[in-house]
């Protein structure tokens, strides 16, 4: 039994959700790793912005709009604080995609550039680089983990741009990004890492890492859907090209020229997600208020709880269930001899309240080199406890005597 550092009922009165019913049932929610409850502290301050005055951000004076625009210069300095760097290294993207994206076409790449990859990165760490460059794939072994002395042996062939994932969707395993990265800069590499499913979990210090950018998305760390952050070095993001132009990131503009705002804004083109970035801010507050030290501990005590009750079963074969790795509250298996898990994670939601992911989870490569098909993920995040994994595989034991 794991000694749970925080309690189901300290949640209840903060997050509705954890009440609601399916058909009668308890909701179960185990799908975190895809997107996380929402706490009504968050969704007061969204409501706060709706609610209230509502005017644009840096156009025009009026004593509403720098209220405004000053609470969401408040969201960009709390993230700054979140990863100790600085607040013109902070730009608000949509979502992780938007800021891998835009470090992807944002970049000057030339015919013959590689960038390394490992092969069990999310698409959107994934897609966007291949349309760029010749991708690097670093191979996962048989059980699944990433074989990092490939990874050494790629970065001697001189890659422009290293991307690594930070924490996989599908296993939960954090990868060593400190010596990684410092590899990586060795040869000379721009550094990126994808950090949406690491962020959320455990305090991640960017100017102890030789990393040049940095992505997460909002929703994953119980704020709002919609709102997204690209940390960026100063100088990086000075040369990096804006991926859209428009409103907003000019000084000015003349018939045949412009004259760019200075970073972050430049990164940020158009009418931004304002009401996103009050959410941001009380989310950001919710998760220190917890302690990303007590976070961590939970993530990896809740990981290890459920690879151990996997394991117990031989009906289910576990994604990478290598010992000994640093992995958190994210697992994924199969079930030999089904590759289609539709059914069971609708009988799991409609009969049990379980509420679970099946698929390829946006990281097809990697799923089907290691599974017959589809896999099942359970995923789980500050207000689970260990009965909520019990009960997932105790209702799965009565699915299996009956559908596989």
């Amino acid at each position: 039994m794991i000694n749970n550092i925080f309690k189901e009922q300290d949640f209840i009165k903060d997050f509705p959700a954890l009440s609601k019913m399916i058909d009668g049932t308890k909701v179960t929610y185990l799908d975190n790793a895809a997107t996380t409850l929402k706490p009504v502290s968050m969704v007061n301050a969204v409501n706060e912005y709706y609610l209230g005055i509502s005017t644009n951000v840096h156009r025009g004076k009026s004593y509403s709009l720098e209220e405004v625009s000053n609470r969401y210069e408040q969201c960009r300095y709390a993230v700054a604080e979140l990863l100790s760097c600085s607040g013109n290294e902070v730009v608000f993207t949509r979502n992780t995609t938007e800021g891998v994206n835009l470090v992807a076409n944002g970049l000057e790449f030339d015919e013959g550039d590689k960038i390394l990859v490992s092969s069990d990165s999310h698409h959107s760490n994934f897609l966007p680089w291949m349309r760029q460059a010749q991708l690097l794939t670093v191979r996962t072994r048989n059980d699944g983990s990433l074989d990092l002395d490939h990874y050494y042996e790629l970065l001697q062939l001189n890659p422009k741009l290293v991307a690594i994932n930070h924490c996989s969707n599908v296993t939960g395993v954090y990868q060593p990004i400190e010596p990684m990265l410092r590899a990586a800069k060795e040869v000379g590499a721009i550094t990126f890492v994808d950090a949406a499913q690491s962020i959320p979990h455990r305090r991640v210090n960017v100017t102890q890492l030789e990393v040049d950018f940095l992505t997460f998305s909002a929703h994953k760390m119980l704020g709002p859907t919609g709102i997204g952050i690209l940390f960026g070095r100063q100088a990086m993001l000075n040369n990096l090209q804006p991926l859209n132009l428009g409103g907003g990131m000019v000084n000015w503009v003349e018939k045949d020229s412009y004259d760019l705002r200075k970073i972050p804004h430049r990164h940020e083109a158009g009418t931004p997600h304002i009401a996103g970035a009050y959410g941001l801010s009380a989310a950001i507050e919710y998760i220190q208020n917890l302690g990303l030290e007590a976070m961590e501990s939970h993530d990896k005590s809740m990981g290890q709880h459920m690879l151990d009750l996997a394991l117990e079963r031989d009906y289910l074969r576990v994604i990478n269930s290598a010992p000994n790795l640093d992995r958190g509250a994210v697992l994924s298996f199969q079930i030999p001899g089904l590759s289609e898990l539709d059914d069971i994670a609708r009988i799991l939601s409609d009969s049990y309240g379980i509420i679970c992911r099946n698929g390829h989870l946006c990281a097809q490569p990697y799923v089907d080199e290691h599974s017959e098909g589809q896999v099942l993920r359970i995923s789980a995040y500050v207000y689970n406890s260990e009965k909520d994994v019990s009960r997932f595989f105790s209702c799965l034991d009565e699915l299996q005597g009956v559908m596989f």
